[in-house]
């Protein structure tokens, strides 16, 4: 499997690429800043040097075909303001959607948050006000196309050891989930069609990743 992750620089993308190697795929990591060529040979994938801010979708498109999926892991990072919010987590996303549909490639994984529906909590700092804005009009969008999506929102991230074990439902509890646990998701995901169409959430929990992966089916 050729899989293409923009934000190929970015933890869970890493992660995903050791992921991908380690069972023989080949992964391609769009990524801004050539200075992080390095980082991804060394995670086992291959760096293509792809702004997501600048690039047009026709030039998009030709770093994607041949792939067998994209995924979307990028984000603006923490210091950006609102504006990166938008220009990166939400028109990021629609661009690749873009060129993935221009270059026939259907399967699609978008890494959104939990959090994302509804208005956010009085209080909630502006910027990540923005974040979920963002996130959710990038859902919104990719739902609308003919695609073979899926969405995962993670709980919070944390860099401890992966346990292996998630709770990965339609609605789950408020929670913490591991960065290399959410890389091992996408992967499965992946490699489980009936995936498509699902919009999922995904915190630590009981059961481990392959079944409930494999418990997932379009609703």
């Amino acid at each position: 499997m050729r899989v293409v992750i923009a934000g190929g620089h970015g933890k869970i993308a890493q992660l995903a690429h050791r992921e991908l190697a380690g069972r023989g795929d080949t992964a391609v990591g769009l990524i801004r800043n050539p200075d992080h060529a390095a980082a991804l040979r060394a995670a086992g994938a291959h760096p293509v040097v792809a702004d997501l801010e600048h690039v047009g979708d026709d030039e998009l498109a030709e770093h994607l075909r041949g792939a067998d999926a994209v995924v979307f892991a990028a984000g603006a990072g923490p210091g950006s303001g609102a504006g990166r919010k938008d220009t990166v987590d939400r028109a990021g996303a629609v661009l690749l959607a873009d060129a993935a549909q221009r270059a026939d490639v259907r399967r699609y994984l978008l890494v959104s948050s939990m959090g994302v529906e509804g208005e956010a909590p009085a209080g909630t700092d502006e910027v990540f006000a923005a974040y979920l804005r963002a996130k959710k009009a990038a859902e919104d969008d990719l739902t609308g196309r003919d695609l073979d999506w899926t969405i995962l929102r993670p709980g919070r991230l944390t860099d401890d050891p992966p346990t292996g074990r998630i709770t990965l439902a339609r609605r789950a509890p408020a929670g913490a989930v591991t960065r290399t646990d959410v890389a091992r998701v996408l992967v499965a995901l992946l490699y489980h069609p009936h995936s498509a169409g699902t919009i999922l959430e995904v915190v630590g929990g009981d059961t481990p990743i392959a079944d409930a992966v494999a418990a997932v089916d379009r609703r």
